[in-house]
């Protein structure tokens, strides 16, 4: 679907690796082409044509993120250098200011990092306790097992929309729905889901949210921090400078300006921004159902070939997004990336940054194989081809 579009895909390669981060087609390219050869000035600072073409474009992608996760305000849009950024942003500038002695952070051991070592910091700093959400004997997260660690001193529940390694998509909707029912705020991480389900903040009322550009056909250095306006107003800017304040005379003088500006300190990454609104044109252009459907169709074609062969041990046979984790049996991950690397395939080995999920499976590394809708049904045929032959693999990994 649409392979034309992306030049990566003219190189002889086989590209499985679309959780870490997706390929960019031609028209992303070109729009940031076009700022750096046609408009190159700042945004928000001159008063000259070429720079308020810049602050246009720049905010007709803020426009553009508003209308695709169906935001209230525009206001409530932040640019940030990734979800890594946002995620930081709202532990430190948000939490860091309401969190006491013994409130609950809860919390699963199949997150990302980025969702993890925040947490971790507020709880050591702060006092706080992180508890684990239990997962069900296919990994995943259900409502009956949050409500199972709900106590009166939960104060934040942070999961991610689907998870990295497992690719389960959690119940999003009903947890905020309990978690609001017992005043505890919740924050997606929606660096994978973002990219491949329709994400609509006012109907799953969730808190906040965080994802990247990068892992959703835009350029890498731009993400998004989402927050309810009046949260966000509360919210203290981490990075102090340019662009964001209103004056400043004295250290008992400082006024800042409205939101969302004042939490974008600095020069941002411009074309970044310019960029990522021409990838949400091109998904839009698609549709994200018929883009979650492809995906689901591609991942049922992997697993009815993988099941068939017997050294294969699939790690997340039940999910409903394009994550496949799995390994050879007896032959370390990364030596099989190794051996499928000499014929141009591309794919993740190792912990997927998912380094206590390992306390409940026991499985410390796999491969993963993370689909787009530009991946092909015979792009996985070869792949397929080449892991049937075990003694092929052995032989040739190193």
């Amino acid at each position: 679907m649409n392979r034309e579009d992306f030049p990566m895909l003219d190189k002889d390669i086989i590209y499985f690796d679309n959780g870490a981060t997706s390929l960019k087609p031609k028209q992303v390219i070109a729009k940031m082409n076009e700022y750096y050869h046609d408009y190159s000035a700042n945004a928000h600072r001159g008063d000259y044509d070429i720079s308020y073409k810049v602050d246009l474009e720049y905010e007709n992608t803020r426009d553009l993120v508003c209308e695709f996760i169906n935001a209230k305000y525009k206001e409530e849009i932040v640019f940030t250098s990734g979800t890594t950024e946002s995620l930081n942003m709202i532990a430190s500038g948000f939490f860091a200011n309401i969190v006491e002695a013994n409130d609950e952070i809860l919390i699963t051991t199949s997150e990302h990092a980025s969702n993890v070592l925040p947490w971790f910091r507020l709880a050591k700093k702060y006092g706080c306790v992180i508890k684990y959400i239990p997962l069900d004997d296919n990994l995943h997260v259900t409502l009956e097992n949050v409500k199972k660690v709900i106590t009166p001193r939960s104060k934040i529940i942070a999961l991610a929309g689907i998870t990295n390694v497992v690719g389960d998509i959690r119940p999003i909707k009903e947890i905020t729905k309990l978690a609001h029912e017992n005043n505890i705020f919740v924050v997606v991480d929606g660096a994978q889901s973002v990219p491949h389900l329709k994400t609509d903040v006012q109907d799953l009322d969730i808190d906040f949210l965080a994802f990247s550009s990068h892992k959703m056909l835009g350029p890498t250095g731009v993400g998004v921090l989402y927050g309810k306006k009046e949260l966000l107003e509360e919210l203290e800017p981490i990075n102090l400078g340019g662009g964001m304040n209103e004056s400043f005379d004295n250290e008992n003088e400082v006024y800042l300006k409205d939101l969302p500006t004042r939490l974008e300190a600095g020069t941002p990454n411009i074309s970044g921004v310019i960029g990522f609104g021409e990838a949400i044109k091109y998904l839009n252009n698609i549709g994200m159902d018929k883009i979650h459907d492809r995906e689901m169709y591609l991942r049922e074609y992997l697993i009815e070939k993988l099941i068939k062969i017997p050294f294969i041990d699939i790690i997340n046979l039940e999910a409903d997004s394009g994550i496949v984790a799995f390994n050879v049996e007896g032959i370390f991950s990364q030596d099989v990336a190794y051996y499928l690397n000499k014929y141009n395939i591309c794919l993740r080995a190792g912990n997927h940054c998912a380094k206590i999920l390992k306390n409940v499976t026991g499985v410390t590394n796999s491969l993963r194989v993370s689909l787009y809708f530009y991946n092909t049904e015979k792009e996985i045929d070869t792949l397929v081809e080449l892991l049937t032959d075990k003694e092929k693999i052995e032989k040739e990994m190193i």
